[in-house]
C-alpha cells in the first residue's frame, strides 16, 4: 500500500472517531425536549432598599460611613447639626426650674393663706366668747337699773359694749371668708405654676426627642449604597442621606408569560444562573407573582418570540444563603432564572446547586 494511500485511511478513521465521539456527546449533553416541566425567565438581582433619612430639615455635620461600608441595625450614620436644639434645650429646661420655682412660691402662698384662715376663726371664738359677756353684763345692768341698783350710765354703757362685741363678730366672720377665698386664689396659682411645669416639661420633651432624630441610625442591617449627600449640606425636612441595601433581602425579578405564570405556586423553586458566573447555580424560591399583567419590558426576551403581556415574578434568595457571601451580593446582575412547575421532576444536571 502506498505510503499516500495509508495516510488517507488513518487520516479518515480519526476523523470518522472524532464525529462518533462528537455525536455521542451531544446525545450526552443535548437539552431534553421541552415537556413543560420547566419554565425559564432573564431578570436582575435586586434587593430591598433603604433610605437614611432627616426628619427635619437641617445641616448635615458629620457622616460616619463609606459607601460599601457593612452597618448593623441601630448603628449611627450620621448626624445632624443640632445647636440650635441644643440652645433651645437649655432655654426649655430653665423655663422649667422657673414653673417649678412659682409653684414652690404658690404652696408657700397657700400655706400662709391658711394659717391666716386658723388665726380668724381662732380670733371669732374670741370674739364670740367677748360678746358673750357683753350680752350677760347687760342683762344683769338692765334688771339691777329696773331695781335702781345701777345707773343709767352704767347699763347705756354695758349695752355699748354689747354692741362693739357683736360688731366684733361680724368683723371675724368677714375675715374668716376673706382667708377662705385667699385660700383658693393661692392653690388656683399652685395648679397654674403645676400646668406651666407640664408645659415646660413637653417642651424639654419634643426637644430632646427633636435631638435624638438628629442622630440618624441604620433601621437594619446592611451596605451602604452611597452617601446621597455630604457632610456641611443643608436637607429639607425627609431628605435623603444615606442609601442601605439590605443584603439579606436580595431577590431577582423575572418575568413569564400568562400560560407560565398561571401555573408557577409560591414557594417554587428556582435555580438562577448570572451572567457572570454561570458556572454557579443558586437556589431560591418564589416569593411573589404579579397578580396583573404587563407590557413586555424592553429588556426581557422569551425563548422563542417576544410576548405581549407578561406576569412579574420574584425569586428570593435565602437569607442563610446571603448570609455566607456577604461581599458577593451585588444588585443589577442580570441571569437567567430556571423555573421548575413539576416538582416530581428532577433538576437537570447543569442546574444542580453549585456555590462558591
Amino acid at each position: 500500500m502506498k505510503p499516500d494511500t495509508r495516510t488517507w485511511l488513518v487520516r479518515s478513521a480519526l476523523l470518522a472517531a472524532a464525529l462518533i465521539a462528537a455525536l455521542l456527546a451531544w446525545q450526552k449533553l443535548r437539552p431534553t425536549a421541552d415537556d413543560g416541566s420547566f419554565v425559564t425567565g432573564n431578570g436582575r438581582i435586586e434587593a430591598v432598599e433603604v433610605d437614611v433619612a432627616a426628619k427635619l430639615a437641617g445641616r448635615v455635620a458629620e457622616i460616619l460611613v463609606n459607601e460599601g461600608d457593612f452597618v448593623k441595625a441601630g448603628q449611627v450614620i450620621a448626624r445632624m447639626d443640632t445647636r440650635a436644639i441644643d440652645a433651645q434645650l437649655a432655654q426649655a429646661r430653665a423655663q422649667v426650674a422657673n414653673a417649678k420655682s412659682a409653684k414652690q412660691t404658690a404652696l408657700a402662698m397657700v400655706a400662709q393663706r391658711k394659717a391666716d384662715a386658723a388665726m380668724a376663726e381662732a380670733l371669732l371664738v374670741q370674739r364670740k366668747s367677748e360678746l358673750d359677756v357683753a350680752r350677760k353684763t347687760e342683762a344683769r345692768s338692765r334688771a339691777l337699773l329696773a331695781d335702781r341698783a345701777t345707773s343709767a350710765q352704767q347699763a347705756d354703757e354695758d349695752a355699748a359694749r354689747a354692741r362693739n362685741a357683736g360688731a366684733s363678730v361680724s368683723v371675724a366672720q368677714a375675715q374668716i371668708a376673706a382667708a377662705k377665698a385667699a385660700i383658693g386664689a393661692a392653690e388656683a396659682q399652685v395648679a397654674q405654676a403645676q400646668a406651666g411645669i407640664d408645659a415646660a416639661v413637653a417642651v424639654v420633651e419634643r426637644l430632646a426627642t427633636e435631638l435624638e432624630d438628629g442622630v440618624l441610625r441604620a433601621p437594619r442591617g446592611g451596605r451602604v449604597q452611597y452617601r446621597v449627600v455630604q457632610p456641611g449640606e443643608v436637607v429639607g425636612s425627609g431628605g435623603k442621606v444615606v442609601s442601605l441595601v439590605d443584603i439579606s433581602d436580595v431577590y431577582m425579578s423575572f418575568f413569564l408569560p400568562e400560560m407560565a405564570a398561571g401555573r408557577v405556586a409560591l414557594g417554587s423553586e428556582v435555580r438562577i444562573v448570572l451572567d457572570a458566573a454561570r458556572q454557579f447555580v443558586i437556589p431560591a424560591q418564589v416569593s411573589y407573582v404579579a397578580s396583573v399583567a404587563q407590557f413586555t419590558p424592553k429588556t426581557v426576551e422569551t425563548r422563542n418570540e417576544r410576548q405581549k403581556m407578561v406576569f412579574r415574578v420574584k425569586a428570593r434568595i435565602a437569607p442563610e444563603l446571603l448570609q455566607k457571601y456577604p461581599e458577593q451580593v451585588k444588585t443589577g446582575l442580570p441571569g437567567m432564572a430556571h423555573l421548575r412547575l413539576d416538582a416530581a421532576r428532577p433538576w437537570p444536571d447543569e442546574l444542580q446547586v453549585r456555590l462558591p
